[in-house]
């Protein structure tokens, strides 16, 4: 097989995590769905297989990279939120008052966003549509990276991204927040004119899970727990950096994600704060995942020129 050094990293990390999940499903006795995480990840690998087939045997390079990088990032999406599920219960009480407090001082209020936002339900739903379109855009980079056959911006746009919800998860394991719809109740007025994505009832659970955590994990259920740092914010800079490598798509994704800023407070029921937590964790993913990707670079030069010193 032929993996690049970027993609060994990756394969390795996505290992790992992994093997950390399955032992801690058994530990804490936690069932899972199976079924519903084979079926994903089977079609994650035959991805991965198809596209070392396009390098290996017809010699497509770039049909190759955005094969094997769609597989991978699947997988890695799928033992990532099985890992942060894992962390639960959480063992002190939410930071969320702290957050609540911060955004006070900004004149940011959740409740008074979700009121405003109810007074214009056609500019809501299209604000529901932009937040969820996080991942598909995700997925349109690394598509557009692969194809074009831009590896070293495909790696780094990858490595970015295991950087940043690495650091998410770290940050909200010590300071775990669930967001304001967990200390706020909506008026049943303004929620008939608004279809939340993230509604009080979905903060109820939020807080249960922190309470009790998960008794049986599946990819159907999954709820989105890290609060603070927002890795929707870390998603949206993602998207807006990389596309603007194409000129034709950038001014739309800078659109899509201008308007993600009033999707993610409205609709993700985040803290303001959150999302300035979340321009700092990818700031710090883009410089590490650059950094990273210049040592594995290196490493891979070193290995072959010893190689082909090597006496036949």
């Amino acid at each position: 097989m032929r993996f690049l050094p970027a993609e060994r990293f990756f394969a390795s990390m996505i290992a790992g995590i992994a093997a950390i999940d399955i032992s801690l499903l058994l530990v804490n006795g936690i069932a899972l769905d199976w079924l519903g995480y084979a079926v994903p990840t089977f079609a994650a690998l035959a991805l991965t297989a198809g596209g070392l087939y396009y390098r290996v045997v017809r010699d497509e390079e770039r049909i190759a990279l955005a094969l094997i990088a769609s597989g991978l990032f699947i997988i890695f999406t799928l033992v990532a939120s099985v890992f942060n599920y894992l962390l639960l219960p959480i063992r002190s009480l939410p930071f969320d008052p702290t957050l609540v407090r911060f955004d006070a001082m900004l004149g940011y209020s959740w409740p008074d966003a979700v009121a405003l936002a109810a007074q214009f339900p056609v500019v809501s739903k299209i604000l529901l549509f932009v937040y969820f379109s996080s991942l598909p855009q995700l997925a349109v980079v690394v598509l557009l990276l692969g194809f074009s056959g831009k590896a070293d911006a495909l790696w780094h746009f990858l490595l970015t991204g295991v950087i940043g919800v690495s650091g998410c998860i770290a940050v909200w394991t010590v300071f775990p927040t669930f967001g304001p719809s967990t200390l706020y109740a909506i008026s049943p007025e303004i929620l008939a004119k608004i279809d939340l994505g993230v509604t009080p009832q979905y903060g109820e659970e939020l807080l249960r899970l922190g309470r009790d955590g998960p008794g049986y994990l599946s990819p159907t259920n999954m709820l989105g727990l890290i609060g603070f740092p927002s890795f929707h914010t870390v998603m949206a800079c993602m998207a807006v950096v990389f596309l603007a490598r194409f000129k034709w798509i950038f001014p739309f994704a800078a659109l899509v994600n201008i308007a993600m800023v009033p999707a993610i407070l409205v609709h993700g029921g985040h803290h303001l704060s959150d999302m300035f937590g979340g321009i700092v964790m990818f700031v710090v993913a883009y410089l590490l995942a650059g950094t990273l990707l210049s040592g594995l670079s290196a490493s891979e030069a070193r290995r072959l020129l010893k190689v082909s010193q090597e006496p036949l």
